[in-house]
């Protein structure tokens, strides 16, 4: 018996789910640079966009918010620190609390047009209903793979 011919997403990398997941990404992170500089990256961004909708959260509840696990989250509120945009308090127990600075409030301002560019160029190649739909198929994808995250977003929006 002659064995089933190959399938395509076996054959071309270039069809291949994964690999443009990983491709799109880069592209995501060259994009998020350009647009609004190398000063913090897209996790930081999304640190501190956080910590703009919840002040004072602590860093396990941060870290479950932005879907990292602990320890990034503590590398990264202890680089935020120094640059002076975030403050960390310590709580009972050996939680920390973390709050935004006045400065680190001001440099998420700053990046509001940046982002707002950002979001745009990702979208524009495609048509309106095509934004709708792709949008919709991005959260359903992370939606229904959640779990198979390293560090899965345990937010209330993951049942979104």
């Amino acid at each position: 018996m002659t064995p089933a011919p190959a399938d395509a997403l076996d054959r071309d990398l270039y069809d291949q789910p994964g690999h443009l997941i990983r491709r799109a990404q880069q592209i995501a992170v060259s994009m998020f640079l350009d647009a609004v500089g190398r000063d913090v990256t897209p996790v930081q961004y999304a640190v501190m966009r956080m910590l703009q909708e919840r002040p004072g959260i602590d860093q396990v509840t941060l870290a479950r918010e932005v879907a990292l696990d602990t320890s990034t989250t503590a590398d990264i509120a202890a680089r935020l620190e120094a640059k002076g945009w975030v403050e960390r308090r310590l709580l009972p127990r050996r939680q920390r609390s973390l709050v935004l600075t006045d400065e680190g409030q001001a440099v998420l301002a700053r990046l509001i047009p940046g982002i707002r560019q950002l979001n745009s160029s990702i979208l524009e190649p495609l048509s309106p209903d095509e934004r709708v739909q792709f949008m919709a198929l991005l959260r359903k994808f992370v939606r229904l793979n959640n779990a198979q995250s390293r560090a899965p977003l345990q937010a209330a929006r993951a049942e979104d």
